[in-house]
C-alpha cells in the first residue's frame, strides 16, 4: 500500500506530503469544508494532481491527517493498493423522494458481491436518516460484510453537506467504497465515553427518525425545558446534550443527536431512527471521558489484528470536538498512540459514524462517538 497526503488550509496554503510517490489509479479521500467543496475550481485542482484517480469528496465538521484537526480547509489521502482492489459505486436520495432504505437499496444492488471484503460509505449528512440507509445498504449484501464509514457535515452550521465521486460534490450522494482482496484485514471499533443523566423517559410518538413525544408530552418542549437559555442556540446545543436511546430491538442503547427541529410541528429530527417504546435518557460529557472514549475504541480496534494497520480512517462526531474544543487533536493523539505510528491517519468529524458492535458484522449508525476502520494487505 502507497499512501499520499495533503492539505489546504483555511488561509489558501497547499502542502503535499510523500509527493514523490507515483500512485497509480489511487482511491482518493478529500475531507473538506463546504464552503471549499462549494468552489467547483476544487475539483479540477484535485484532478490535476491525480489525473487517474478515484477522487471522492465529503463536506465535514473538520478534517483529521495524521495527528492534526483542521478547521476550513481540505485534507486528501491517496491510496494505491498493491494487493488488494475497490470499486466505486454511488447513489442520490434525492432520487428516491429522500427514501434512505430505498438509496441504500440501490447502493448495495450495485455492489459486486463476488470477493467482497468491506465497505466504507460516505453519506450526505444533512437530512438523511442513516439506520435506514443502512438497512437498505445490508438488506442485499451477504451477512458476513461489514460496513463502516460516516454522514457528511457543514461545522455546526447543519445547513446542507455535499459528497461526489468523480465530479463536483453535490447534495444528496451516497458512495460506497466497496473492498476486495484476500489479504486485507479490516477491523472496527466505535466507543463513545459520553454518560447519562436524569430521569428516564419513554417515547411514546414517534416515526422513523422523528421524535414527536416523550412520556406522552411534546419532547421538543420537555428537551427545551431542559437546555433552558440554550434552547435558543438549537440544533446546534442538542450536540453538548445527545440522548441515550435503548430500544426494545437492541442489545445495547444508541446515542442520537438532532439533526435539526421542526417548531411548526413540535418535533425534533434526529441522525437515525428512535422507536416509539425506547428509553431515553439525556447525556453529557467531559473532555477526559471524551479522550479515554477515543482510546477505548482504538483499543477493541486493535485488540484481535493479525498485522499492524497501514492505514487508519477515523470518524468522529461534531459533538465531541464542540466539546473537546482547543483539546480535540488529544483524542486523534490517544488513536495513534494505540494503533502505532507505522498507520497513516486520515478521517473527518462527523454527523454521525456508522460502525458495527466489535462482536458482530451488522452495522449501527452512531452519535457522538469515535469510529474507526483500520486497513492493512
Amino acid at each position: 500500500m502507497h499512501i499520499q497526503q495533503g492539505s489546504l488550509d483555511s488561509e489558501g496554503n497547499w502542502s503535499h506530503l510523500n509527493s514523490d510517490v507515483l500512485l497509480k489509479n489511487p482511491l482518493v479521500l478529500i475531507f473538506a469544508n463546504r464552503y471549499v467543496l462549494e468552489d467547483e475550481a476544487i475539483f479540477n485542482i484535485m484532478r490535476d494532481l491525480f489525473p487517474d484517480g478515484h477522487l471522492i469528496f465529503g463536506s465535514t465538521a473538520g478534517e483529521i491527517l495524521g495527528s492534526q484537526v483542521n478547521d476550513g480547509g481540505l485534507a486528501y489521502t491517496a491510496i494505491e493498493f498493491e494487493k488488494s482492489s475497490f470499486n466505486i459505486l454511488s447513489e442520490n436520495i434525492l432520487n428516491h423522494s429522500k427514501d434512505a432504505v430505498a438509496a441504500g437499496k440501490a447502493l448495495g444492488l450495485k455492489v459486486n458481491k463476488e470477493g467482497l471484503k468491506h465497505i466504507f460509505v460516505i453519506s450526505e449528512g444533512s437530512f438523511v436518516n442513516g439506520s435506514e440507509l443502512i438497512k437498505g445498504i445490508e438488506s442485499v449484501l451477504p451477512d458476513e460484510v461489514a460496513i463502516t464509514g460516516g454522514l457528511c457535515g457543514d461545522d455546526a452550521r447543519f445547513n446542507r453537506t455535499l459528497a461526489g465521486y468523480n465530479k463536483p460534490a453535490a447534495e444528496g450522494e451516497i458512495i460506497g467504497i466497496a473492498l476486495y482482496g484476500q489479504s486485507l484485514e479490516i477491523s472496527f471499533a466505535n466507543y463513545g465515553g459520553w454518560f447519562p443523566f436524569g430521569p428516564e423517559r419513554i417515547i411514546t410518538k414517534s416515526k422513523g427518525n422523528v421524535l414527536y413525544e416523550l412520556d406522552h408530552k411534546p419532547a421538543l418542549d420537555l428537551y427545551k425545558s431542559y437546555l433552558g437559555d440554550k434552547a435558543a442556540e438549537l440544533p446546534t446545543s442538542s450536540l453538548f446534550y445527545p440522548l441515550s436511546v435503548q430500544s426494545q430491538l437492541k442489545e445495547r442503547p444508541l446515542v442520537r443527536t438532532i439533526l435539526t427541529i421542526d417548531e411548526a410541528e413540535n418535533t425534533m429530527i434526529l441522525a437515525g431512527d428512535v422507536p416509539e417504546g425506547s428509553k431515553v435518557k439525556l447525556m453529557m460529557a467531559t473532555v477526559d471521558g471524551i479522550i479515554d472514549g477515543a482510546c477505548e475504541a482504538a483499543k477493541e480496534a486493535t485488540k484481535n489484528r493479525k498485522t499492524d494497520a497501514q492505514l487508519a480512517i477515523l470518524v468522529s462526531c461534531v459533538g465531541r470536538k464542540l466539546v473537546m474544543h482547543q483539546r480535540v487533536e488529544e483524542e486523534v493523539e490517544e488513536v495513534i498512540e494505540v494503533i502505532g505510528k507505522q498507520a497513516v491517519v486520515s478521517g473527518f468529524y462527523s454527523y454521525g459514524e456508522m460502525a458495527p458492535f466489535s462482536d458482530n458484522n451488522q452495522c449501527e449508525l452512531h452519535n457522538q462517538t469515535m469510529t474507526l476502520t483500520l486497513i492493512s494487505e
